[in-house]
């Protein structure tokens, strides 16, 4: 039996060649479990790199501008600065004291909100006083507080929270929600 023959290429086309061409990387290595691992050696392993540590504040650094974060051990307690401010905004936005006693207790945020001119209902109408109960206190991470209680006035209650950040050796409420 004879090969079958090629078809001829058309007229004034060439034939097609296969050309191989080299690689510029290594031929692989078939056996890379026998490379890696070989009897009486350990196995080797990656080298872990730890997350990012977190700071410990001693002070204001010389080359820092700004508020300075400051460590819990560094910071008055939480719970009575807490009931302070939310007696303290409470008792602003029901007409009883002025609202800038509340502006060194808050951030630059949290006192625009509270200047806006939009206050609960339940705190400008009526002459009631305002009681706060409990404060409850949770730190989820040194430095921070996240507070809550509940308001009460003309016998009803309202829920109120706020975060507290410890920046320059003191307390400051960067969010207040008032229910």
């Amino acid at each position: 039996m004879t090969a079958p023959s090629r078809p001829a290429p058309p007229a004034g086309r060439s034939a097609l060649r296969l050309t191989v061409v080299p690689t510029p990387q290594p031929p692989l290595d078939p056996r890379p479990a026998l490379r890696l691992v070989q009897p009486g050696r350990p196995v080797p392993r990656p080298v872990p790199h730890p997350g990012p540590r977190p700071r410990t504040w001693t002070g204001r650094p010389a080359d820092e501008f700004g508020p300075v974060p400051t460590g819990r051990s560094e910071l008055p307690s939480a719970g009575e600065t807490g009931r302070r401010l939310l007696t303290t905004a409470l008792e602003a936005l029901a007409g009883r004291r002025p609202l800038a006693q509340v502006r060194p207790l808050t951030s630059a945020g949290v006192y625009a909100a509270l200047s806006a001119g939009r206050r609960p209902v339940w705190c400008a109408a009526g002459h009631a006083p305002v009681l706060l109960g409990r404060v409850r206190v949770c730190e989820p991470v040194d430095g921070v507080a996240e507070i809550s209680a509940v308001a009460y006035r003309d016998g009803r209650a309202h829920a109120v929270a706020a975060r507290l950040e410890g920046l320059d050796g003191r307390w400051r409420c960067t969010a207040l929600q008032i229910g």
